[in-house]
């Protein structure tokens, strides 16, 4: 993995497969937080587990949100060009990773992307097609390189008037690994998570009966433009991550046009390209190793990235990566695994499997 500054488009779904002869759900508690439904599911005696989780959640959300009147993200925002801002340690600690992607993306991810989402609105309650010049003008303002993080202060400041981090990329990943700490360190043994797709699948799934053995979990994934529900095919893994990006999910029509929340910072408009979504699948470290607690948040940024690319650009991208797999839909039919997922990936709709 990678060994930088450490550190979560899109909203997307990934829905899960389990044997038809389970009796009986785990538990499962869900919270509306981050702008999506929160699930978590603990087999016993997880109430305390999930008072902890979802009150560390509505922490995070009160750092990263973009929407909400102080937190660290519109603190920083409201001060673009004026003065740097001191913030939490952990606002430090993502935003360190989200510009590292951004740098190893040539800026195609990129966490000053804030006023083109705020921009167009996808996802409020009035999206909008922008004109042209209003695209140019904020289009004038994504630029990475202009955040100034100061380490030892602890202070962010952007250096344009009208800047704006969005964080909206890799939070959420973010989350998801706090969630595993919280459950690793209370001692439970399984557990599944699933934050507006944003997947960790953590230990084996219980059995189904007294008489049988824990399994892996078999996670699917939804098949774009498809009834929810149709999945291209499903993986069984234990203590990884999944992490889905594409247009199918967040989006508003106008004109007979359908407009994507997963916006380009080269042309200002939604991302078009060869892709319908792309999958990450990445295990989670184990304890004592470095970076233990990133897998989630890296996926969630190297979904968005993988999307932002195309197939061509992306598939050479994460060939960098050989701890990371991948899943690319494409808009042709064909869909290509990376990595060991080319034989643990069995496809219901393939077309093409490279």
């Amino acid at each position: 993995m990678l060994n930088k500054p450490r550190l979560t488009a899109a909203v997307l779904l990934i829905v899960f497969v389990f044997a038809a002869c389970e009796k009986q759900a785990p538990q499962e508690q869900t919270e509306f937080i981050f702008g999506t439904l929160c699930r978590l599911r603990i087999p016993k005696g997880g109430n305390k587990v999930y008072q902890k989780v979802f009150a560390r959640l509505h922490e995070i959300d009160a750092v990263f949100s973009a929407n909400m009147a102080g937190t660290d993200i519109d603190r920083v925002n409201n001060k673009a060009g004026i003065e740097p801002v001191q913030v939490s340690g952990e606002l430090i600690y993502v935003l360190n990773r989200a510009l590292l992607f951004a740098e190893l993306s040539g800026g195609r991810f990129d966490p000053t992307i804030g006023p083109l989402v705020k921009l167009w609105g996808i996802g409020t309650e009035e999206p909008r097609v922008p004109r042209q010049d209003e695209i140019e003008q904020a289009l004038s303002l994504i630029n990475w390189r202009d955040v100034l993080v100061d380490d030892e202060r602890k202070t962010v400041f952007l250096k344009q008037k009208g800047m704006m981090l969005d964080l909206g990329a890799i939070a959420k990943g973010h989350a998801a690994d706090e969630a595993v700490s919280i459950i690793r360190d209370a001692g439970v043994k399984s557990a599944l998570i699933d934050f507006g797709g944003n997947i960790v699948a953590y230990g084996k799934k219980p059995p189904a009966s007294p008489f049988s053995k824990p399994e892996l979990w078999r996670i699917g994934v939804q098949f774009p433009d498809m009834e929810r529900g149709e999945y291209i095919g499903a993986v069984a893994v234990q203590d990884s991550t999944l992490v889905t990006s594409g247009g199918y999910e967040r989006f508003f029509e106008a004109d007979g046009r359908r407009y994507h929340h997963i916006l380009s910072t080269e042309t200002g408009y939604p991302v078009e390209n060869d892709i319908l979504s792309v999958t990450i699948v990445l295990s989670l470290r184990q304890e004592g190793q470095d970076e233990y607690n990133d897998a989630s948040m890296d996926a969630d940024a190297f979904s968005t990235t993988l999307f932002a690319m195309g197939y061509e650009d992306g598939s050479a991208f994460i060939s960098r990566f050989p701890d990371i797999e991948a899943v690319f839909v494409l808009k042709n039919g064909e869909i290509h695994a990376t990595g060991a997922l080319r034989d643990r990936f069995g496809l219901n709709h393939q077309t093409g499997n490279k």
